[in-house]
């Protein structure tokens, strides 16, 4: 929200660029899912979704998961499925945070929830006019280049109307989970909403679970695309 993991390899460091996102890869894991009724990649926002909102922070010791993350997101690595972030961090481009301290956060979040295949991480202000920036679609499509899987069998879960937002301009799915800094109208506008991280990942994982909550806990039906 703020501003708003076949063998281990070893992980590449953070490539910065003017214009698109920074990317980091983590160990990964066995080929991506070619078809059915599962994703090929689960994308998720870090900040408000997999650990709690701190704005603009570059202090990996101020890091908490969200309830129940470790679960959601171990339960996407049990189906052989790719995990990624895609995280806005303008404290970068306001000077409030160097791309160190969001490598520091990064790797903290790991120790807590375990490797992510792939981050993408917007490092731009909001006038900065890049692509990659959410609810741009950037930082989906560079994350699911980088895992090699197409953009439309990929699911963004997500806090914010701009998560869903990236979603949807991607070609992607978006699952909403809401928390107090969730607008009505980003709830309103969601195609499907969950009450937690683990029930949204239930809603991806299993299409017939029903665990979402609200009128727009559909599940993912991935035959209707």
């Amino acid at each position: 929200m703020s501003g708003r993991p076949l063998p281990p390899r070893t992980p590449r460091a953070a490539v910065p660029s003017a214009t698109g996102p920074w990317l980091s890869d983590g160990p990964q894991g066995g080929p991506p899912q070619a078809g059915g009724t599962l994703p090929a990649a689960v994308l998720f926002d870090r900040d408000g979704t997999l650990v709690s909102d701190v704005p603009y922070n570059g202090d990996p010791a101020r890091v908490e998961p969200m309830p129940r993350a470790r679960e959601a997101v171990d339960a996407v690595r049990a189906r052989g499925i790719p995990v990624g972030v895609v995280s806005n961090q303008s404290g970068v481009a306001r000077g409030l945070l160097t791309r160190a301290q969001v490598e520091a956060v990064r790797r903290r979040v790991e120790e807590l929830l375990g490797p992510f295949d792939v981050w993408a991480v917007c490092p731009h202000g909001p006038g900065d006019g890049c692509g990659c920036r959410k609810p741009a679609p950037g930082l989906v499509v560079a994350a699911c280049a980088r895992l090699g899987v197409p953009v439309e069998r990929a699911v963004v879960i997500g806090d914010i109307g701009a998560d869903m937002g990236a979603a949807r301009a991607a070609g992607a799915r978006g699952v909403l989970v809401p928390t107090p800094v969730t607008l009505p109208e980003e709830i309103e506008a969601a195609e499907t909403t969950a009450g937690d991280l683990l029930a949204a990942v239930r809603l991806v994982l299993d299409p017939e679970d029903g665990s979402g909550h609200g009128p727009r806990a559909a599940p993912i039906a991935w035959e209707a695309r």
